[in-house]
């Protein structure tokens, strides 16, 4: 359906019931130190904005619109850093909006409300995680080729980039700078290889990967020196 859902499942009933719909083209999302809840948003008939979600009062504020003026592309994931600080990813998969950002880039929003570019050099961004000892930020990396692929005709075929896991050095005055790949999707041998989607850490630094390879489906761990 256009517009998209949030669920909301309650572990005790084991049921399902929507949160809210429409959704905003909703993607990542994360609950803040106050409990209020953070989404991502997307394109196609999605805000393309991060939002923040009053819990106890069910009332919508925009925290990020746009960047120097110009709309996002559709944002996808979220992390937040100790001091508040919002780390979220902007790339394009789908969507029948016009293009007007400079490109695929990672951002952060500090507690003023101040957006800055953090991150140009991580890919088709997606995934975006914080370490627990604030040290480093992991970024993955999913290019497809393509800013629209449901749009490629049979028989079309896009030229894929880089599938990777990249981690920076989480400077701290909130830069990220010395990027290293943590892991190279794109020397899978086997085809249909790409990398994860969301990720998320341990109380240790561990880091569990929800990986798309077709051959080996599912969740990873890594340790923060990379051995899964």
């Amino acid at each position: 359906p256009w517009g998209g859902h949030i669920w909301r499942y309650d572990p005790r009933s084991r049921q399902a019931t929507i949160f809210r719909s429409p959704s905003g083209m909703s993607n990542g999302t994360k609950f803040d130190r106050e409990g209020n809840m953070l989404v991502a948003m997307g394109a196609d008939f999605g805000l393309r904005v991060l939002m923040k979600i009053d819990m106890k009062t069910g009332r919508s504020s925009i925290v990020a619109g746009t960047y120097e003026g110009k709309p996002f592309n559709a944002l996808n994931d979220i992390s937040i850093d100790v001091k508040g600080r919002i780390y979220f990813t902007d790339p394009r998969y789908l969507g029948h909006e016009p293009v007007m950002a400079d490109g695929f880039a990672a951002y952060r929003v500090d507690p003023d409300g101040k957006i800055t570019r953090v991150a140009t050099d991580c890919g088709k961004c997606n995934g975006i995680l914080v370490s627990p000892d604030q040290k480093k930020v992991y970024i993955v990396s999913n290019d497809n080729g393509f800013l629209a692929f449901e749009n490629l005709k049979e028989g079309e075929k896009s030229l894929q980039g880089s599938h990777l896991l990249q981690v920076y050095d989480l400077n701290a005055d909130g830069t990220l700078s010395n990027r290293q790949v943590f892991r190279d999707y794109s020397k899978d041998r086997q085809p249909g290889c790409s990398g994860p989607d969301g990720l998320i850490a341990d109380a240790d630094g561990n880091i569990y990967a929800a990986e798309r390879c077709e051959h080996r489906p599912g969740i990873a761990v890594y340790s923060p020196d990379g051995r899964e």
